[in-house]
C-alpha cells in the first residue's frame, strides 16, 4: 500500500505506488514475531541436555551442531528484525566465544514479555527504558556476585574449560580435552604487569577424520600439512636447525626479455653449468650456516632439491604466510628473504622434525620447541562432521578461556546466575513507580528463561523445578542452579560448574540493546525496486 493523502488538489503520493508499509502496531507485532521465532529455533540445544540441529545446505552439505551462531549463520534468515537477532549471536561469538544460545534466547524472550506490555497499552519507550534501567542493574548484580580468581590458577581454568565443554558433543571426553585446551593457552599467554593478554591466532588447528576424540593432542610446535619434497631427503632429524625463507629457491629468470646468441655448443653447456652452480652456492649456504630443515615459502627447484637431499636437509616447500609466522613464533626463528642474509642466528631451534603418517596424507610435525609462542592443535575424530563440531567446541572453550585469563571473575553456571539477578530485579522494582516498574518485572522474568529452558532441555518439570530454585536461592544459596546432567538442583560451584562473568556480561548487553532496537521500530517500510534490484524480504 503506498502512502495517500487527500490533497487539496487531489491526491498526494509520498511513497512509490509499489512500496509496502507497515505501520504501529502492526510493525512491532511482526518484528517480535519474527524474533520470538528466531529463539524458539535456538531453544531446544541449550544446556549440557540441548539437541543437535543437522543443517543442510543448497549443495546437501551437511553441518551437525547445537552452537547457536553457527546454526543461526547456516540458515538463511531472510526477515529484516530476525536479522538483528542473528547478529547478537554473531556478536558474542566473536566478543566471548560462548553463550551464543543463551543471548538469542534471551532477547527473544525480552521482546515476547515486552509484547504483554504493549497490549496492555504501555509505551514501547517505558518499556525500552525499563530494560535499560534492568539491564545495568544485573550487570551490577553480577559484578558484586562473582568471585575473583588467579588468572594462571590452572585448576579454575580447567572447571571453565570442561564447563563449556558439557553442552557440546565433547561432553564426554572433556576431562582430556579442557586439559590440552588449557595447555595450550597457557604456553601462549603473554604477561604485561599484572594483565595476561591471550591471541588465539597463535594457536593452529589442524583436523583430521581418524582415530578417535580422544587421539586429540597438541604439539609443543607447529603441524604442516605438507610432505617432504624429495624422497632423498631424511624423514626425521633431531635437534632441528630450521632456516625459514619466504623467496624461491630457484634462478630468477629476469624481467626483461632478452637474448643470448650462441655460437658454439658448448657455451650452452656452460649456461646450464652456471645455473645448477648458483643453486648449488645457495644450498651449499644453508649446509654451511648448521641448517637442517628448510621451510620455504616459495617454490624449490628440482636441481636444489637434489643438493638439499645430498646434504641431508630436510626441506618442505609452498608453506602459507601464516603457518611461517606461527613458526616464526614457535622456534624462534626468523624469516629471511635473501638468503645472503641468513645467519645461524635466524634459524629456530625444535628437538624434533619429522614426517608422521596422518590417516592416508603424510605431514610434517615440528615439536618440541622450548618455549612455544605458538603451538597446534590437532584434531581427531571418528568422522567429518565429528570432527567440524569438535572444532566449533573447542573454540568456544578456548574462547572462554581467555575470557578468563583477560578478565578473572567468574561465576557459577546452570542457570544461577540469572535465577539470582531475577529474583533481585523483582525486590527492586519496588522502588520504582509507574509502569517502568512494570518493564523491570517483565525483564526479571525474561531473566528466568535460563534456567527454565536449562531445566526443560533436561526433561524436568519447569515449574516445580524454578519454584524449588528459587525457593533455596531466598534462603541464601545463592549459587543454586540447574544440574542438568543428573536431572536436580545442586549448588554449581560445588559440582565445579563455573563460567567467566564476561560471558555473562556479553549476553545481558547485547541482547538488550538488540531487543530495544526492535523495539524501537514503529514503521517498517520496504520499497520494492530498489536500485540494486533489491525485493522486500517476506515479512511474515
Amino acid at each position: 500500500m503506498a502512502s495517500i493523502q487527500q490533497g487539496p488538489n487531489g491526491p498526494v503520493l509520498v511513497l512509490k505506488e509499489s512500496a509496502l508499509q507497515q505501520k504501529g502496531k502492526d510493525a512491532q507485532q511482526n518484528n517480535i514475531a519474527a524474533a520470538k521465532l528466531v529463539a524458539d529455533l535456538v531453544k531446544s540445544s541449550l544446556g549440557p541436555r540441548g539437541l543437535d540441529k543437522m543443517l543442510v545446505d543448497s549443495l546437501g552439505d551437511v553441518t551437525i551442531t547445537n552452537d547457536g551462531a553457527t546454526i543461526l549463520k547456516e540458515i538463511d534468515v531472510q526477515h529484516p528484525a530476525a536479522k538483528m537477532i542473528v547478529e547478537i549471536s554473531k556478536t558474542v561469538d566473536n566478543e566471548v566465544g560462548d553463550g551464543t544460545t543463551s543471548s538469542v534466547v534471551f532477547g527473544g524472550t525480552l521482546l515476547a514479555r515486552a509484547e504483554d506490555l504493549l497490549k496492555k497499552d504501555v509505551h514501547s519507550s517505558v518499556i525500552i527504558e525499563g530494560f535499560q534501567v534492568a539491564a545495568e542493574k544485573t550487570l551490577e548484580i553480577y559484578s558484586e556476585l562473582s568471585k575473583k580468581i588467579k588468572p594462571d590458577d590452572r585448576e579454575s581454568l580447567l572447571k571453565i574449560a570442561t564447563t563449556s565443554m558439557q553442552s557440546k558433543l565433547i561432553s564426554e571426553d572433556s576431562d582430556v580435552l579442557s586439559k590440552i585446551v588449557v595447555d595450550a593457552i597457557l604456553s601462549i599467554v603473554v604477561k604485561k604487569g599484572d594483565d595476561y593478554t591471550v591471541d588465539l591466532e597463535n594457536i593452529k588447528v589442524e583436523k583430521k577424520s581418524g582415530g578417535s576424540i580422544l587421539d586429540t593432542q597438541i604439539v609443543k610446535g607447529i603441524v604442516l600439512d605438507k610432505e617432504i619434497v624429495h624422497s632423498g631427503m631424511p624423514t626425521k632429524i633431531e635437534k632441528a636447525k630450521i632456516a625459514l625463507l619466504n623467496s624461491a629457491l630457484e634462478i630468477e629468470k629476469t624481467e626483461m626479455s632478452s637474448e643470448i646468441r650462441i655460437s658454439d655448443p658448448t657455451q650452452m653447456q656452460m649456461f646450464l653449468e652456471e645455473e645448477n652452480r648458483m643453486l648449488k652456492t645457495m644450498v651449499d649456504k644453508l649446509h654451511d650456516i648448521g641448517s637442517n630443515v628448510l621451510i620455504c615459502q616459495k617454490g624449490i627447484d628440482d636441481i636444489a632439491q637434489h643438493y638439499l637431499a645430498k646434504h641431508g636437509i630436510m626441506a618442505v616447500r609452498r608453506v602459507k604466510e601464516s603457518d611461517m609466522i606461527k613458526l616464526s613464533k614457535a622456534t624462534g626463528g626468523r624469516v629471511i628473504s635473501n638468503l645472503d642474509d641468513l645467519s645461524e642466528q635466524d634459524l629456530g631451534h625444535a628437538n624434533l622434525a619429522q614426517q608422521k603418517k596422518v590417516e592416508s596424507d603424510k605431514w610434517v610435525f615440528i615439536e618440541g620447541c622450548k618455549h612455544p609462542q605458538s603451538v597446534t592443535m590437532l584434531i581427531r575424530g571418528g568422522s567429518q562432521r565429528v570432527i567440524d563440531e569438535v572444532d566449533r567446541s573447542i573454540h568456544d572453550s578456548l574462547m572462554v578461556v581467555k575470557d578468563v585469563i583477560e578478565k578473572p571473575e567468574i561465576v557459577a553456571g546452570g542457570g544461577a546466575p540469572e535465577a539470582f539477578a531475577a529474583s533481585q530485579l523483582k525486590d527492586w522494582a519496588d522502588n520504582f513507580d509507574g509502569r517502568e516498574q512494570l518493564a523491570i518485572k517483565k525483564y526479571a522474568e525474561a531473566l528466568e528463561i535460563i534456567p527454565l529452558i536449562i531445566a526443560e532441555n533436561a526433561g524436568m518439570d519447569p515449574i516445580d523445578t524454578m519454584a524449588t530454585l528459587r525457593a533455596k536461592q531466598n534462603h541464601g544459596q545463592k549459587w543454586t542452579g540447574i544440574d542438568a546432567k543428573n536431572t536436580k538442583i545442586a549448588d554449581m560451584l560445588s559440582i565445579d560448574v563455573v563460567e567467566p562473568i564476561a560471558v555473562k556480561e556479553q549476553i545481558i548487553k547485547s541482547a538488550t540493546e538488540a531487543a530495544c532496537m526492535i523495539l524501537r521500530i514503529d514503521d517498517v517500510i520496504a520499497v520494492s525496486g530498489a536500485p540494486g534490484g533489491g525485493g522486500m524480504p517476506p515479512m511474515g
